[in-house]
């Protein structure tokens, strides 16, 4: 269908495949709608667990897929099913798939059960992990729940056609763009225009200038919140009217259509198509008049909060009513006369509405079939087990009643099974029989099988794993070359542009001054200002840029000015990037590189260390701290060896610091998840991490003047953390330990701890009690005495150390106090 949209320009279709035309997309629209209403049955009768649809939204999807092409993206909106229909990426079945949460990828292909039903997704990635070639197919990046949170990657996702269209350096064959001719595609609700991203992204495309359409679907509620309490004016087209474009200045064309009206939303979107394909300019269309019959979700009733006025209007304005209308009222006389129809009869409307309706119960039915098949069969494996048990142990009573209180439920899910088989285990725990055994391999490979289906693919599962690049380390010149270390992380980041033609970095002062820490410095000047460029204030969308660039084939590297400001990006990072390859089960994935630097500046907002936040947050990515720059270069040089985001933080008071410049720049590697001992000793082992590691090594130059020999031990990677468990072999030799870090108590210190001694059972090892040492609670005062008082000092981890050492042996270690 959309090929033969791509022809009208060369050749008129006929009066009769226009007519098939519009009628297959009453047909969507009617199975569509369907899907909604079944699908809210299925919601409230148990079936599935929550539902929010699209209905209301139908036509205007219709006509966006007529302009969408294979090449460009979507970065949607949790109601575009429609949509996603049209362009034959979502049938009703995988609908109610996606609805009861089946886990089989291949049934469900958005995310295998892991997302709410409404959450779209293609796959750009073969099964091992490598690319398709996303020019020949329909892509929509996997959705996201957070409101106005798909459009930070809308930006990134726009912004490659730019770069692809522009930047020679990329412009040789590839799967990722034909000449930049792709569109991002962009939708959100009215009511979540109010949300900060929104703004951050409109105004960051309209500075770009970048390829981008965005649909607003606007039915006059943010859930029972009416617009008027929304938007000023209410209306986000007249709030936007300043972002217009003119004959004096770049900005937006912005287009203004009702959503019922099926011929004027195939020009308008055909029309935002075209210039956002051929000029680059980014396009608002405010879909206005829009319904949505069956309220915000399952979770409540619009009669709630709609007036008996709005409520007659919505079911006369209902696009599916109007489009109905339409169709049998048109009218067209032929050349010789003949009255041209789309349909002789209301019946024949009433026998495609007919068909849609079964296609959408057969395809439910099936659904539910597939799926509660696969957990039937589970569960007639259970109770036999149940009942082998039963007939062999002298609890059999309680056990009969596990298995019959089992075959009762009439819509069982694995919860229901696992819970039985792991109760009645607690019945058996005295007796031994084959039976038992079989009984507890069972429960073992369901969760191991769970495991596959619930847990996998936070972290990229195929050889191009970061973790699978080898460490190589830095080589140097027989005659030492002390430099300040910007140079090794400047010259490092020229080899990377040189070696990898696809990196493109950016940030706040990125560009032009070459960083506020001048480890870019004069790159633009060699690489043009696409490759190194400066971006605006805004935090959130240069995350955005970078997943969206990502998720487009580049190597975008996005630099956070200070650690303390990617608080404003943490959003997006934990709900977008961090989940992307997990809640797509594979199927897609952004390698964004994060550079950011922090530790030990002075004052509130710019010494903030908030790692244990940050690690908690970003599952799904590395986060790794070096110590020096020449450790920073090395992530660097293998994170592009692998497919994986990752956050780099760099020593913010390290640059000026000398260090020896290494010779094979860009080639070198720090592995990712290895610690490094930095210090061997025997009394005591202090795991730290970044800046704090140079105050550990004064302290334990100290120590030494008091008998006491301190193993130091560089984290070097927070996530993945010591994967070789090198911390409890230190521990199993000194019997005592302190993790020292300049977050605030039961942050990253915490985390440490909790590895070492839970996942690593280093507990076994200790002589002592095992201590952390951290800032204070709170962010740090300014000023020099301000940093002392804060965050822990020299004097401080000396006298940490000696507390401990006094502890475990008074008589040697008297008390300094």
């Amino acid at each position: 269908m959309l090929e033969q949209e791509l022809t009208k320009n060369k050749k008129e279709l006929s009066f009769e495949d226009f007519k098939a035309e519009v009628l297959n997309d009453y047909k969507i629209a009617k199975i569509s709608r369907e899907c909604s209403l079944l699908g809210r049955r299925e919601v409230l009768t148990g079936k599935a667990k929550f539902g929010i649809f699209g209905g209301g939204k139908e036509v205007p999807q219709l006509a966006m897929a007529k302009a969408f092409r294979k090449g460009d993206f979507r970065s949607g909106y949790y109601r575009d099913q429609t949509f996603m229909m049209a362009i034959g990426e979502l049938t009703a079945q995988q609908f109610f798939a996606g609805l009861y949460a089946h886990t089989n990828i291949e049934l469900e292909p958005m995310s295998a059960g892991r997302q709410m039903g409404g959450h779209f997704a293609t796959h750009s990635l073969n099964e091992d992990g490598s690319w398709k070639n996303l020019t020949k197919q329909y892509n929509s990046s996997s959705d996201i729940s957070p409101t106005a949170g798909q459009m930070p990657r809308l930006l990134g996702l726009a912004q490659a056609s730019t770069i692809y269209r522009n930047e020679k350096s990329v412009q040789n064959g590839s799967n990722f763009s034909i000449n930049g001719n792709e569109v991002a595609w962009g939708t959100i609700g009215n009511a979540s225009t109010s949300e900060g991203l929104f703004f951050e992204t409109i105004n960051a495309a309209g500075v770009l200038q970048v390829p981008m359409v965005m649909s607003v679907w606007d039915d006059e509620y943010g859930i029972s919140v009416h617009a008027k309490h929304q938007t000023t004016k209410e209306s986000i087209s007249e709030v936007l009217k300043g972002f217009q474009r003119d004959h004096k200045h770049d900005g937006y064309e912005i287009l203004i259509v009702n959503g019922w009206d099926y011929v004027q939303l195939i020009d308008t979107y055909n029309k935002a198509g075209k210039i956002a394909r051929e000029e680059h300019v980014p396009v608002l269309i405010h879909v206005k008049e829009l319904t949505q019959p069956q309220g915000h979700s399952t979770s409540g009733s619009h009669e709630r909060y709609k007036g008996k006025q709005r409520l007659l209007w919505e079911k006369e304005h209902d696009c599916i009513a109007q489009m109905r209308k339409w169709i049998l009222e048109f009218e067209l006389e032929a050349e010789n006369g003949e009255t041209l129809r789309f349909v002789d009869s209301e019946e024949d409307l009433i026998i495609l509405e007919k068909e849609a309706k079964k296609i959408v119960t057969t395809a439910k039915r099936n659904a539910w079939s597939a799926y509660s098949n696969e957990i039937r069969d589970e569960v007639d494996k259970a109770v036999n087990l149940l009942e082998q048990v039963a007939n062999k142990s002298k609890n059999s009573a309680f056990i009969e009643k596990n298995k019959a209180d089992l075959e009762k439920i009439i819509e069982p899910i694995r919860k229901d099974i696992l819970t039985t088989c792991r109760k009645t285990l607690r019945y058996l725990k005295d007796e031994n029989f084959p039976e038992k055994r079989a009984l507890q391999n069972f429960i073992k490979a369901s969760l191991k099988d769970a495991e596959k289906k619930y847990s996998t693919f936070l972290l990229s599962e195929s050889n191009l794993s970061a973790l699978n690049v080898v460490e190589k380390r830095p080589q140097y010149a027989q005659e030492k070359n002390m430099v300040d270390a910007r140079i090794i992380m400047r010259d490092n980041f020229d080899a990377i542009l040189k070696k990898h033609p696809e990196v493109v970095i950016f940030g706040e002062d990125a560009g032009y001054i070459g960083d506020v820490n001048q480890g870019l410095e004069g790159l633009q000047e060699k690489y043009g200002d696409i490759r190194i460029s400066d971006t605006g204030i805004r935090e959130a969308t240069i995350i955005g840029q970078g997943i969206g660039l990502a998720m487009r084939g580049l190597r975008p590297i996005a630099e956070i000015q200070y650690l303390d400001y990617l608080l404003y990006a943490l959003q997006i990072m934990s709900d977008d990037l961090a989940t992307l390859h997990y809640r797509s089960f594979g199927k897609q994935k952004a390698p964004l590189i994060i550079r950011t630097r922090g530790h030990r500046l002075e004052g509130i907002w710019h010494a903030g260390s908030p790692m244990g936040g940050i690690i908690n947050n970003v599952r799904g990515m590395h986060v790794l701290v070096p110590r020096n720059m020449t450790k920073a270069a090395g992530f660097y040089n293998t994170l592009l060896e692998g497919d994986e985001p990752a956050l780099v933080i760099e020593c913010l008071n390290g640059y000026r610091l000398k260090e020896e410049l290494p010779k094979n720049l860009g080639d070198f590697k720090t592995a990712i998840g290895l610690v490094e001992t930095i210090k061997e000793g025997t009394d005591i082992t202090i795991v730290s991490y970044g800046s704090t590691l140079r105050l550990v090594e004064e302290a334990a130059k100290e120590l030494l003047q008091v008998n006491i020999n301190v193993e130091i031990i560089d984290a070097q990677s927070l996530l993945p953390f010591d994967l070789n468990h090198d911390c409890v072999k230190s521990l199993a030799k000194t019997n005592k330990l302190l993790v020292v870090d300049e977050d605030v108590p039961g942050g990253a210190s915490a985390y440490i701890l909790q590895e070492i001694l839970e996942v690593q059972d280093g507990y076994q090892h200790l002589d002592s009690k095992p201590s952390t040492l951290s800032a204070k609670a709170h962010r740090p005062a300014y000023g020099t005495d301000g940093d002392y008082f804060s965050k822990p000092s020299t004097e401080d981890i000396f006298e940490k150390v000696y507390k401990i050492m006094h502890e475990y042996n008074p008589e040697i270690y008297k008390s300094l106090y």
